[in-house]
């Protein structure tokens, strides 16, 4: 199985401008730095100080039509509910929601958030293997569009809270196909020992017990294999073939089946490592699932809005070790979490004009949180930086704020969106008082 690019060189890590050439939505500005869309990311810094995460509302716009346009030049009836998991900002969804886009949610809290920014629940596919009786009532209550059922013990969970309402659920079941997406052990979701889906071999006699029982409406079938898939679209192709050949058999029994979720997972280059595109993804569905004649839902999350956002943040001091040269940044694990958690590579800009032309060397980048895994990336070649030099971390609009955590009593990070030649403040700095404002001292220990 491939495991995610490691934090770690190689011979072949992309220059600057590399970088630069396939990130329309950054360039370099001689006088300005780096800029996203028409705005310096050093304006903003000063501005809002940092770390701070900036959006790109033209890249979330961009993509979105990109997808929706191979999906339609495919001839596919299609719509896209966006994994809000991979970044619920309120303007990121509300930009989204803008161009079309229902939610794909996993908790009652997103459901929320989601609504909150304009989404219907109308719109939007509620997922997840540990949805709470609350969260079903809830979302059955707000008129929600879709359940992903993962399990025949959450159907009759579905199907005593429905009926106790008098409503109906319309509940797609969840398929764990059994195919390997080759993507990190820690994102993968469609292989037999993972924790979604039903069994495939126990999906049909599963459905029919769902027609069967009150209060759920079967309406059709889903899976998702993984997440950051960028192996081609062998693993898509052959999940969906195997949807569909659930599906002829679930008709052959005369049981209804109204769509097919066909999930998300489409990756993204991290580095320069080539990625699939939504015109392939569009081709594999039609292959497979467009003689059905029924229409397919995707849920894409980090190929929308991971190109979309950086990481902006400043160099604390250059450490110059016995062996090894540090940066030290004032973001941290606690910030952007993946390369702990994943050994993720992400791409490190100067925003200085003038660090894009200095002589590079190697350098460790690591952060100030008390853990040796607080390590960005490891020997990659950097400029001589002075403390307040500012650096950028491209492609983190996609589970990177949404994963960031006040370890080390860190207060989470600002967030500002760039629309063209503006920039607005969508979530401010929270303040050392606000980390303590919820905790309490018993009195019997004053």
């Amino acid at each position: 199985m491939a495991t995610a690019l490691s934090l770690a060189p190689t011979s072949a890590d992309p220059t600057f401008a590399d970088l630069l050439a396939i990130r329309p939505s950054l360039s370099m500005h001689a006088q300005d730095g780096l800029l996203m869309e028409d705005v310096p990311l050093a304006r903003i810094a000063a501005e809002h100080g940092t770390p701070t995460w900036v959006y790109s509302a033209n890249t979330l716009r961009r993509r979105f039509r990109a997808l929706k346009a191979a999906l339609e030049a495919a001839g596919l009836r299609a719509s896209v509910h966006y994994a809000a998991k991979a970044n619920d900002n309120q303007a990121v969804l509300r930009v989204l929601r803008s161009e079309g886009a229902g939610a794909d949610i996993v908790s009652a809290g997103e459901l929320r958030a989601t609504m909150a920014a304009g989404i219907p629940a109308g719109a939007t596919v509620f997922s997840g293997v540990g949805k709470a009786p609350e969260e079903i009532r809830f979302a059955l209550e707000a008129g929600i569009f879709q359940l992903n059922a993962e399990s025949a013990e959450e159907i009759e969970m579905i199907s005593a809270i429905a009926a106790g309402m008098g409503v109906e659920a319309p509940v797609s079941l969840r398929v764990n196909p059994d195919v390997d997406a080759r993507t990190h052990a820690k994102i993968t979701t469609g292989r037999a020992e993972n924790k979604f889906g039903i069994a495939f071999e126990d999906a049909p006699a599963l459905y029919a017990r769902m027609a069967a029982l009150p209060g759920i409406r079967p309406i059709g079938i889903a899976t998702h294999i993984g997440s950051q898939i960028t192996d081609g679209m062998s693993a898509y192709r052959a999940a969906y073939a195997r949807l569909a050949e659930m599906i002829g058999d679930l008709r052959g029994r005369g049981l209804p089946v109204e769509r097919v979720d066909c999930g998300g997972g489409l990756g993204i280059p991290y580095r320069d490592e080539p990625a699939p595109t939504p015109e392939a993804l569009a081709g594999a569905i039609k292959s497979t699932l467009g003689g059905l004649g029924i229409p397919v839902m995707l849920e894409p999350g980090r190929w929308l809005v991971g190109p979309a956002g950086v990481l902006l943040a400043s160099v604390v001091l250059q450490k110059q070790g016995s062996a090894r040269r540090f940066l030290v940044l004032d973001a941290a694990m606690n910030d952007l979490m993946r390369p702990a958690m994943y050994d993720a590579w992400h791409g490190i800009l100067p925003v200085s004009p003038r660090a894009h032309v200095a002589p590079l060397s190697p350098a460790d980048i690591v952060g100030p949180v008390c853990e040796s895994g607080d390590t960005f990336a490891k020997g990659r070649l950097m400029p001589a930086m002075a403390p307040q030099d500012l650096v950028a971390f491209l492609d983190a609009g996609a589970y990177g704020s949404v994963m960031s955590s006040t370890y080390n009593a860190r207060p989470l990070a600002a967030e500002v969106l760039v629309d063209g030649a503006r920039a607005a403040l969508v979530r401010r700095r929270q303040t050392h008082e606000e980390l303590l404002a919820h905790q309490r001292i018993p009195e019997w220990l004053d």
